[in-house]
């Protein structure tokens, strides 16, 4: 089987085998057009915990998607090359250091000229890819689908949780404040305040 198009369903079934995205192979990142990786951390959530077995849960459930899409009339596998390329190796106890590991993964990947595909994990991850990206290419523009705007300041005490990842990221350079669009943000929020960063920045 080459690197870039899931097993044959048809040969081995859906709940067989080890769970990857999609039944594609698991390969490292070179020759690859799109490389899919895991960040299963929550170190950053406020409330919610479990977003750490987020990669593992679409692994299993991605098994029941075809190749086509009917509706695009589309078969991404014939035209790229990709492959489930596991996970980051966090470390559950420090969001510093996740970050760091996950910035050192995405610079592995683009090395190689593949695309990552993330899944997580607490929108903190965030921070660590747009570290990367931006890196190699300078500010970038975004599009951010949620309900919150993630652009907070703190939260006791620290710089660094879900809710602060692209504040930082403003902050550090990496996003265009001017190239940066919000969808969907429907609060909870505590206050007209929230938007004060985005105002000051011109998001």
């Amino acid at each position: 089987m080459s690197p870039g198009g899931p097993r044959d369903a048809f040969r081995s079934p859906r709940f067989g085998q080890v769970a990857t995205f999609m039944l594609l192979p698991a390969a490292s990142p070179e020759g690859l057009d799109v490389a899919l990786l895991g960040i299963p951390y929550d170190g950053g959530t406020s409330y919610r915990p479990g977003a750490r077995f987020g990669p593992r849960a679409i692994r299993e459930q991605s098994s029941l998607i075809r190749p086509w899409n009917p509706a695009l009339k589309v078969s991404p596998f014939e035209r790229l090359r990709v492959a489930d390329c596991g996970d980051v190796d966090v470390v559950p106890i420090s969001i510093e250091r996740t970050n760091d590991a996950i910035t050192r993964r995405i610079d592995e990947v683009a090395e190689h000229g593949a695309i990552p595909v993330c899944v997580g994990g607490d929108h903190s991850v965030t921070l660590g890819i747009l570290r990367s990206l931006a890196r190699r290419h300078g500010p970038l523009g975004m599009v951010h689908f949620d309900a919150h705007p993630d652009t907070w300041d703190e939260y006791f005490g620290s710089k660094f949780f879900h809710g602060t990842p692209f504040r930082r990221a403003v902050e550090e350079g990496l996003i265009d404040p001017r190239r940066m669009i919000q969808i969907g943000i429907r609060g909870p929020l505590y206050g007209p305040e929230d938007f004060a960063f985005h105002d000051q920045h011109g998001i």
